[in-house]
């Protein structure tokens, strides 16, 4: 079971998403559904006895914008690990400030897949910290240049440790 939490408008649902991805539990009713058909980034889904076309879709970070039968809709997502970061405390949403980025906890840094100078964009990654014998994926929120990297492979880290800087572009 992959396990998400959504905000839309305001509201929070949680979804657990089967491992044959033919149904999905949506606040603890179990709903069939289907992806009909997936062709030029459009999307025909069934959903318990609903068809709905999905396309446009972006992704921004967390944010997931997309139409849904012509009508824009935006959503929020949160994966089984933010989920579980934010209930052991260490919530990655302070972990940015502008191109700051900061350790969302204490770790070791495994890979640094940036340089001083690179060109980045939102969502590019950016190093590997591993904690609590799991790598975590650091990606950029934000476009821009590497402007400082604090941090080289196989230091230790706490939480809220500065690893690097990105000047934003535009």
């Amino acid at each position: 079971m992959e396990q998400f939490e959504l905000i839309l408008n305001g509201e929070t649902c949680k979804v657990e998403i089967s491992s044959d991805h033919q149904s999905a539990i949506i606040d603890g009713r179990t709903i069939p559904f289907q992806v009909l058909s997936n062709q030029h980034e459009r999307l025909l889904i069934r959903l318990g006895t609903k068809v709905y076309k999905v396309n446009n879709s972006t992704i921004d970070g967390s944010v997931v914008s997309f139409l849904l039968d012509g009508d824009p809709v935006e959503v929020s997502v949160k994966d089984e690990k933010q989920i579980l970061l934010e209930k052991l405390g260490f919530s990655s949403q302070n972990s940015v400030k502008e191109g700051i980025i900061i350790a969302p906890m204490p770790g070791k840094i495994l890979d640094i897949l940036v340089a001083v100078g690179d060109q980045v964009t939102a969502g590019a990654s950016l190093l590997v910290l591993e904690a609590m014998k799991m790598e975590n994926e650091l990606k950029s929120p934000v476009s821009g240049a590497v402007k400082s990297i604090e941090i080289k492979n196989g230091d230790s880290v706490e939480k809220n440790q500065k690893l690097l800087e990105i000047e934003i572009i535009g």
